[in-house]
């Protein structure tokens, strides 16, 4: 395939902003009985009948969220949709609507918009959330998206974070880890690139980690999954920031300890060799990662039975007295107190 050197580039200015939002959202389809009305208007009217709602905003900026280098932006899109839907998750609900929000400077043009709205298109319909909404306006950083999730639950169904009990056992879903190591190896083919612009990065040897990073995906089977085993979460919470942020958000939260077994930890074979190559310690970046947006959550010890074995859920640890703190046992029996090392937005 010949690549286009000289592609279109249509000024947004030439559409104003109702003839963007228009142009923009017109492939967003309805598919939600609770959406009574979507874009059009000055609010959405959603109809929730006897169900809780909620909701649930975040926002992600060029250059403190995401790299353009190498975040292309129909997967930008799809990302920006999911890190949302995952809290929405997080909450034992399912995902019914989102807003968009976008601040962009002049220096992209419509088609960069097109690319960036058909990653948000393909996430909505991949998850069955109506979009309803949103915003656009200039920005002088850059690119800034600002995405709003909207779910619905039975109010027995919703789970919190301070619902943990000191005997409860610790689990997570899928494995963790890998995104931090996706954007790893996405940082050190930048640096070459920038060296060498010649240079074309092989990414065969990494190509889960790095869909980890750049395509995640929000775990909306666990409700259905745990649903089937009759188990209900006492505390849940998605991993964004780092494992060892979330558990301790957890035990602050619900006043207990926990034990975090390192020998326990689900890692990917990818994740581990490449953790090698790197010369980092698999350990550190399972429980300090974040973007994993798997989801951490406590069950009833009676509870042991039903969740074993099961190929969706690890446990790796469990809760104590609150007195006892909050430790990582390593493969030595050795526990080691656990500090909130995952990523925070306003550090500098």
């Amino acid at each position: 395939m010949i690549e286009d050197k000289n592609p279109q580039r249509t000024s947004i200015a030439q559409l104003g902003e109702f003839g963007l939002i228009d142009h923009l959202t017109r492939n967003f389809n309805i598919t939600q009985q609770s959406t009574l009305k979507s874009i059009g208007d000055d609010a959405a009217v959603l109809d929730f009948k006897d169900k809780k709602a909620v909701v649930s905003t975040d926002l992600l900026i060029e250059g403190v969220h995401f790299d353009l280098a190498y975040m292309p932006l129909k997967h930008l899109g799809y990302k920006a949709v999911v890190v949302n839907l995952s809290d929405i998750c997080a909450m034992n609900a399912k995902p019914t609507q989102i807003t968009v929000s976008v601040a962009v400077s002049n220096r992209f043009p419509l088609e960069a918009l097109e690319e960036l709205f058909e990653g948000i298109t393909h996430a909505a319909k991949e998850y069955k959330v109506d979009v309803i909404g949103g915003d656009t306006t200039s920005s002088q950083k850059g690119l800034i998206i600002s995405i709003t999730a909207i779910g619905e639950a039975d109010e027995n169904e919703i789970v919190y974070r301070n619902g943990a009990k000191h005997t409860d056992l610790l689990v997570v879903t899928g494995d963790i880890g890998a995104a931090y190591m996706g954007l790893q190896v996405l940082e050190r083919e930048k640096q070459v690139f920038q060296v060498n612009p010649n240079s074309q990065p092989d990414l065969d040897p990494y190509t889960y980690l790095v869909e980890r990073q750049l395509k995640p995906e929000a775990r909306t089977d666990a409700r259905t999954l745990l649903h089937a085993l009759e188990i209900k979460p006492t505390s849940m919470i998605d991993i964004s920031d780092g494992l060892s942020s979330e558990i301790i958000h957890l035990c602050k939260q619900s006043k207990v300890g926990c034990n975090l077994y390192e020998d326990k930890l689900p890692l990917d074979p990818q994740f581990i060799s490449t953790c090698e190559e790197f010369n980092i310690d698999s350990t550190t970046v399972a429980i300090n990662g974040g973007e994993d947006y798997e989801l951490l959550f406590t069950i009833d010890i009676n509870d042991f039975d039903k969740i074993k074995g099961n190929p969706n859920f690890s446990i790796i640890g469990h809760m104590t007295e609150e007195n006892e703190g909050i430790h990582l046992v390593t493969r030595a029996n050795t526990k080691i107190a656990l500090k909130s090392r995952g990523w925070d937005a306003l550090s500098e």
